[in-house]
């Protein structure tokens, strides 16, 4: 025989809160009972009762569903957040419960202490993950639980989290992420080329096109699926995105870009069949991408790494950092300086 203590609290006939616990004998059932009402008792007295009851995995699905959406976050942010919730990058659930994966989700988000932050960090950076990879978590985290403390009335301890980061950063298990250089080799290429070249005939992405456009544009995965025929413009060789990526604003962000001869060429390959040049899912190149990465052995090579390659070509060519920002549409040139690869044994004496 099992017994199951259940508490439900209503206010004007609503259920604000509701939960259960099931035990071997009765007198560990009402010992439950006895201390949750307790600890109930003084949330209601703060009146942050109705916000209690969410762990922390419901928090980041109600981020994600909710401020998600209306945001157009990018592409990393989101597939961060579903691999949290145990979703794969088609946003299917993954074999394992997130629960499993990482405790921490399972616990009441208003509960969470430094302790408890610190151990999914400890956690993750034995799985092998970087510390800028550990650190985003808690990135996510942290912006979750602020949105829902004045939406879903959460009381979550925001200072707990910045005391664990502190201490984190002290023992060096999270930091800042490093610019990557990472650029694809001549070879790395040639088998990539090959290999979609194969598969584009029974595939409805065409990724040859997808990753020749990617290198001679320097455009990002997500930009690429959203080009519109209508926002390019052949004579003054150009093309126009909506809501380009920004530090601080991003929604209504529609700025033009030069576009190359090599770019041009590969957007003449496609069909003018609905609206946009590369009708296709950003989350499903990105799949496709790393499958084919597996599959011939290239480790190391993100899609973003494209656009690196495009950069540096662009330098490599003579372009100047303003020049290459017209391409780009990087906001910063100090950050273009870093695809330049310039020695001082290069500088020409005039």
């Amino acid at each position: 025989m099992r017994y199951t203590a259940q508490i439900r609290l209503k206010r004007a006939g609503k259920v604000i809160h509701s939960e259960s616990e099931t035990f071997t004998r009765r007198a560990l059932a009402a010992e439950w009972l006895r201390r949750r009402e307790a600890e109930l008792d003084k949330l209601r007295a703060k009146g942050v009762l109705e916000g209690a009851r969410y762990t922390l995995l419901e928090v980041l699905q109600w981020y994600r569903k909710e401020i998600g959406g209306p945001a157009k976050w990018g592409i990393s942010k989101e597939s961060d957040l579903r691999r949290l919730e145990g979703k794969d990058g088609e946003d299917r659930p993954l074999p394992s419960r997130p629960e499993d994966r990482y405790p921490i989700l399972a616990k009441l988000a208003y509960a969470l202490a430094a302790a408890d932050y610190i151990e999914h960090v400890e956690t993750r950076r034995a799985e092998g993950a970087g510390p800028a990879t550990a650190g985003n978590d808690l990135v996510w985290f942290g912006q979750a639980l602020r949105s829902a403390r004045p939406t879903l009335g959460v009381p979550a301890d925001l200072q707990a989290l910045a005391d664990a980061r502190h201490e984190l950063r002290q023992r060096k298990l999270i930091a800042k992420p490093r610019y990557r250089d990472r650029r694809i080799t001549t070879s790395e290429h040639t088998l990539l080329t090959e290999r979609f070249r194969k598969q584009d005939g029974r595939s409805q992405i065409q990724m040859l096109d997808v990753m020749d456009f990617a290198i001679a544009s320097a455009r990002r995965q997500e930009e690429i699926t959203r080009l519109k025929w209508v926002d390019l413009d052949r004579e003054k060789g150009i093309g126009w995105l909506d809501d380009v990526k920004h530090p601080t604003q991003k929604v209504g962000n529609r700025r033009s870009f030069r576009m190359t001869a090599e770019a041009w060429a590969v957007i003449d390959r496609q069909n003018q069949v609905g609206e946009f040049v590369f009708p296709y899912n950003p989350s499903s190149i990105g799949a496709r991408w790393e499958r084919a990465c597996k599959l011939l052995g290239i480790k190391n090579l993100r899609f973003h790494d494209l656009r690196h390659e495009a950069t540096s070509r662009l330098f490599e060519r003579g372009y100047s950092i303003q020049e290459v920002a017209q391409f780009t549409l990087h906001d910063s040139w100090a950050t273009l300086k870093r695809y330049t690869h310039l020695k001082p044994e290069d500088v020409v004496e005039r």
